[in-house]
């Protein structure tokens, strides 16, 4: 049976909802009596009904939740907005973020504002709600009277004293009247053991202590090997055979916008076959990777092999020694597209990477790319038309060239070599 901490719990009534296919319902009012008090539309809902067991409970979308990837809660809004977003590719899970905030503050919104999720909590807080994990490391456990009394009860199981499956008797004990059973039958259950749950079986029937193995880690850990480890500790085998060093691949980030001329769809026929193909043409629609490699000979880096560069178009999964292997931003001059860079100010991010602006070939450059100065390359191809072929496409090669010409350059100021960026 569930305790009242879980019943009071938004994160487990969503996912037990979830389990029993039985979605909550947005409303405007903690206690919904009509058909007129339930909304479609999360930026006007103000509360979260729960109606998939006998019980009847509301909590409002304000209502922070165990989820606190950063110490911070997230609020109930966020964690069922990235629910029903769970299908998303990260660039329209973002947008759909951004425009939900919109519509809260705007006249008529319910306040507020929800929080954008980041690739990998967005894909763990998913596997825990739907059940395909038991535990998530960024949500919080229960109060602690709850974990005790559950861990309590386990014991008891493990141990016999409650739960489990019972013997039965033989014969009906003095003075009440028992129920007849076969007598083979009753001999069976005689010689049959008490089991536990699977959460005594999981975690044993009393506590154990592990602090003996942090301290043991924080050697290790903290303060590097040792030089003289404790008797108790094995030392580690330590090979003397080298291993390869892996080359470095520098990283091409593009625009995520929809209105970006160059996408994950076809940049790499642009950066590889020189030709421009429209992202959303049939041709290429059916791309939807979210990272792509490409070599390419780049003379004054390294003369003897080519590169190989790793293309994607958001950050999300970077490690903090990637933004020094960033060697080109493909922008479109809308600076939301830095506020999750670590640089997020242009003229700081086209100092550490080159920008490069793809418009149409004869339109004006934006105003605001060309405040930016010669940290940005802008180059323009001709408009597409449907009626022309790869050999009617024949200036795109040279705009490639211009592009690859610009980023051998740029790397080779900032110091890459063969070996990779030099320690700047």
């Amino acid at each position: 049976m569930a305790t009242t901490a879980q019943l009071d719990d938004p994160l487990l009534n969503l996912r037990a909802a979830i389990a029993s296919n039985t979605l909550p319902i947005l409303t405007t009012t903690a206690d919904p009596t009509s058909a007129s008090d339930a909304v479609d539309n999360i930026a006007v809902a103000t509360h979260l009904s729960f109606n998939h067991d006998d019980t009847h409970r509301t909590f409002p979308l304000s209502t922070p939740t165990r989820f606190a990837p950063s110490g911070a809660p997230f609020d109930l809004r966020s964690i069922y907005f990235a629910w029903l977003r769970r299908e998303d590719p990260v660039p329209t899970y973002i947008s759909a973020t951004q425009a939900l905030n919109q519509e809260l503050s705007a006249p008529g919104g319910a306040g507020g504002s929800v929080q954008n999720l980041v690739f990998v909590q967005k894909l763990d807080l998913n596997a825990w709600l739907k059940g395909e994990a038991e535990s998530s490391e960024y949500i919080k456990g229960l109060d602690s009277d709850a974990a005790t009394t559950q861990a309590a009860t386990s014991a008891e199981v493990a141990s016999g004293a409650a739960g489990g499956i019972a013997t039965v008797s033989s014969a009906a004990a003095p003075g009440k009247m028992g129920k007849t059973v076969d007598q083979r039958l009753a001999e069976i259950y005689e010689g049959e053991r008490k089991t536990g749950d699977r959460n005594s079986v999981l975690r044993g029937i009393k506590p154990t202590d592990f602090s003996h193995i942090r301290k043991t880690a924080s050697i290790y850990l903290k303060h590097g090997r040792p030089t003289a480890a404790p008797a108790s500790i094995p030392q580690p085998l330590v090979s003397n055979l080298k291993k390869p060093a892996r080359r470095i691949e520098p990283i091409v980030l593009l625009s995520p916008s929809a209105s970006s001329l160059l996408r994950m769809s076809n940049i790499k026929s642009f950066l590889d076959n020189g030709i421009y193909i429209p992202a959303n043409d049939p041709s290429v629609s059916s791309n939807t990777l979210n990272l792509l490699h490409l070599t390419r000979l780049l003379p004054s880096i390294d003369p003897a092999h080519r590169l190989r560069f790793v293309l994607v178009d958001t950050p999300d999964m970077f490690k903090p020694d990637y933004w020094s292997r960033v060697v080109a931003v493909f922008t479109t001059g809308q600076t939301w597209q830095f506020k999750s860079y670590k640089w997020t100010q242009p003229a700081e991010l086209f100092s550490h990477a080159l920008g490069i602006h793809v418009g149409w070939n004869g339109e004006e450059t934006p105003d605001v790319v060309k405040g930016w100065g010669r940290g940005v390359k802008c180059v323009g191809v001709d408009k597409w038309s449907s009626a022309q072929g790869a050999k009617d496409r024949w200036r795109d090669r040279q705009v490639v060239e211009e592009i690859w010409n610009a980023i051998e350059e740029s790397m080779r100021a900032k110091g890459w070599g063969k070996d990779g960026p030099s320690a700047r």
